[in-house]
């Protein structure tokens, strides 16, 4: 990873380290949940981190090459199957990863992404529920 994105990473993980998150179905059904919801507020829209319980999950909307990475730091709990994805008018996920307590998992995907729409973060725990991140925008101009 290089130092931008080390420094980004590092960044989500400080101003995130107090919040709190519903899963995403909660979220989708009940505008009162999400609107309720601690989310951060960076001064970059493009990178956006939510606490879970047992870790932290943030999306950031890279350049240079431009590419999303959902980021995912497990600092308690025990061992976790999940998938990393995004939502963008569809969802893509990565495959399943196995995620032990003080692991980082990281999911790329190279490609450019349209200036203005909205990319969320996701984490699919086999047992457990599907959680998201606040939503990133990528800069425009």
């Amino acid at each position: 990873m290089n130092r931008r994105a080390t420094l980004t990473v590092a960044a989500c993980i400080a101003a995130g380290a107090s919040l709190l998150a519903a899963p995403a179905h909660a979220a989708e059904r009940d505008t009162s949940t999400k609107a309720s919801q601690n989310v951060s507020v960076m001064s970059s829209d493009r990178v956006k981190c939510t606490s879970l319980s047992n870790g932290q999950l943030c999306i950031s909307l890279n350049t240079s090459p431009s590419r999303i990475e959902i980021i995912y730091t497990k600092s308690g709990g025990s061992t976790i199957k999940a998938n990393l994805g995004f939502r963008q008018n569809g969802t893509s996920w990565s495959p399943l990863k196995t995620i032990s307590t003080g692991e980082r998992a990281v999911a790329t995907w190279n490609m450019s992404y349209p200036c203005g729409k909205k990319y969320v973060g996701l984490i699919k725990v086999q047992g457990q529920g599907t959680f998201e991140t606040p939503a990133a925008t990528p800069p425009c101009g």
